[in-house]
């Protein structure tokens, strides 16, 4: 299984036209997305995240803004990234707690490898250890 880390995405285009950046299946994503979605307008104070999955890995991108992404492993490790630039994300494993914290002008893209299913969520911290025999 992967680690989190950060993938660099192409950045094609010059200052004075305006830049493309693409992802793709098995190039600079490490799985096929199922669904793909957005967040905005949160408020600088909201954290939000704080959950983890069993079987969904994320791909996360801060379109605009800034967002401070926390990760979780199951031995306990912290890792914190800090997305400011469109052409860069954070992949995110299963079995990563995981928080995001934003700019006011933060909107995150978001690509998951499997639909949304709520038995697919730990909402519970303390699940969250026990399941990782952190407890």
């Amino acid at each position: 299984m992967l680690a989190p880390h950060l993938i660099d995405f192409s950045k094609l285009g010059e200052p004075d036209i305006g830049f493309i950046s693409v992802a793709e299946e098995g190039r600079t994503l490490p799985f096929v997305p199922k669904r793909t979605f957005w967040t905005y307008h949160t408020p600088e104070t909201i954290v939000r995240g704080r959950h983890a999955h069993y079987k969904t890995e994320q791909v996360l991108v801060a379109l605009s803004g800034r967002i401070i992404v926390v990760i979780e492993r199951p031995d306990g490790k912290l890792l914190s990234f800090r997305l400011d630039s469109p052409h860069q994300g954070v992949y995110i494993p299963p079995n990563s707690w995981h928080t995001m914290q934003y700019s006011e002008t933060a909107i995150q893209l978001t690509f998951a490898s499997e639909l949304y299913d709520e038995a697919d969520y730990i909402r519970s911290y303390e699940l969250f250890r026990e399941v990782w025999g952190q407890k």
